[in-house]
């Protein structure tokens, strides 16, 4: 069995993965019910979009603080025994918020609270699941894995609102936005729903057994010194440093207009519905994209570096493309088409990291690169929003179009990306 094309059936066979699957088919589905369930018990309770934005930041900012702390930790235990944790810790959060609502005892405050201790636990949750499979699967089955799981998530995401709306629907919840909590009961039901996920995942997490024993944290330097070892790891890693700064600049260039420059696009070609259909094609897109690594993981033009960038160079043509769009229809096929190269390059893009960073550093290098990409969404963002004012909508998709191509130009002349390997 070879790393680039594995049997197809090893993977089904492993026990790990089996219970990986199942277990996250669980949370993802979910996950879905509390980002249904949560913006609107916020709008329920205040009416007011500011409060809105508050709690996402009261979610956010502590996610962001303590990232590359989480990856340290992770590395000085186990991305196994973290991730068990941090789906107990979400599953006491959640269930406590989902209570609350059913006996309307819930308010903003309590509601910020339990927000920044959810964003807390995401920290250390995140690089945690990006770190956990190669320390339970062996390295030929990363790949399939990868698509298999990052394909389930896409599929989450589309399945996961609708039932999330019919179940805060038959639980009751007809009130408007502004307008208390006394007929929040869908609400709250849909939030112990998505706890109960969380008990029933770490249950088939515990499953999971590691490949190798972690060493104890006593044979591990100070936390302040394991976090600074991670830096230093990545940045003197020639290779390692490259790739981070090159998809820190492409992500600068992606972020924002998909976040601002989307919905101005789709108001302008018909509003809310076809904001849906847009979001919807680029969500499609990904699914088939990480659908396609898993059925050909070895498709590469020369090699995995050379794929990435030319793979990149077809994104920043996609946009420009964009800028032209005058119909619904030529904005779902190029969204489309978007989502394929990005969903293949997202399994191809974590298999090799996965496969390229030291197993006892992988924690603190996914925590630092999230970190960067979390931290450049808002700046794209905001640069996105006011250059909209400036230079147009159109400009807006062309530039960042022009953008990408110049960074792929540099990162094929000024780096070793061009020369990476699957190894």
């Amino acid at each position: 069995m070879s790393e680039r094309d594995p049997n197809p059936g090893a993977l089904w066979r492993n026990t790990n993965f089996r219970w990986l699957f199942g277990g996250g088919v669980i949370s993802l589905l979910g996950d879905q019910f509390t980002l249904i369930a949560l913006p609107w018990l916020v709008l329920k309770l205040s009416g007011d979009p500011l409060a809105l934005g508050g709690v996402l930041a009261a979610i956010g900012a502590p996610r962001a603080i303590f990232m590359l702390v989480g990856g340290a930790i992770v590395d000085r235990s186990s991305p196994r025994r973290i991730l068990l944790l941090t789906k107990y810790a979400n599953a006491v959060l959640i269930g406590l918020l989902g209570a609350l609502v059913l006996t309307q005892r819930v308010d903003m405050a309590l509601v910020y609270v339990l927000a920044a201790a959810i964003g807390v636990c995401s920290a250390f949750a995140y690089p945690a699941g990006s770190a956990l499979l190669p320390g339970v699967l062996e390295p030929a089955l990363l790949a399939p894995a990868n698509g298999i799981l990052m394909g389930m998530r896409q599929v989450a995401m589309l399945l996961g609102p609708l039932l999330a709306g019919v179940v805060i629907a038959a639980g009751g919840d007809a009130g408007d936005a502004g307008g208390g909590i006394a007929d929040a009961r869908g609400l709250g039901i849909a939030l112990l729903l998505d706890a109960l996920s969380y008990l029933l995942s770490a249950a088939t997490l515990a499953r999971v057994r590691p490949l190798a024993q972690t060493p104890p944290a006593a044979n591990k330097p100070p936390l302040l010194a394991s976090l600074k070892a991670g830096l230093r790891y990545c940045w003197d890693d020639t290779t390692l440093r490259a790739c981070f700064l090159y998809w820190s600049a492409m992500a600068l260039f992606v972020s924002g207009p998909l976040q601002i420059a989307m919905p101005l696009l789709a108001e302008r070609l018909g509003g809310a519905g076809t904001y849906g259909s847009l979001m919807a094609a680029h969500g499609a897109g990904m699914l088939a994209g990480m659908l396609l690594s898993n059925v050909r993981p070895g498709l590469r033009i020369a090699n995995f570096g050379t794929t990435l960038l030319v793979a990149d160079g077809v994104v920043g043509l996609l946009f420009i493309a964009m800028a032209g769009v005058a119909g619904v229809w030529q904005g779902v096929g190029l969204l489309v088409a978007l989502g394929v190269v990005g969903g293949y390059l997202q399994v191809a893009v974590m298999s090799w990291l996965q496969r390229r960073i030291s197993l006892d550093m992988l924690g603190r290098a996914m925590a630092l690169l999230m970190f960067l990409f979390m931290g450049l969404a808002p700046l794209s963002a905001a640069l996105s929003g006011w250059l909209v004012g400036v230079v147009g909508l159109g400009a807006i998709f062309a530039g960042a179009g022009v953008a990408m191509l110049v960074v792929v130009v540099c990162g094929y002349v000024g780096t070793p990306i061009r020369h990476l390997s699957e190894t």
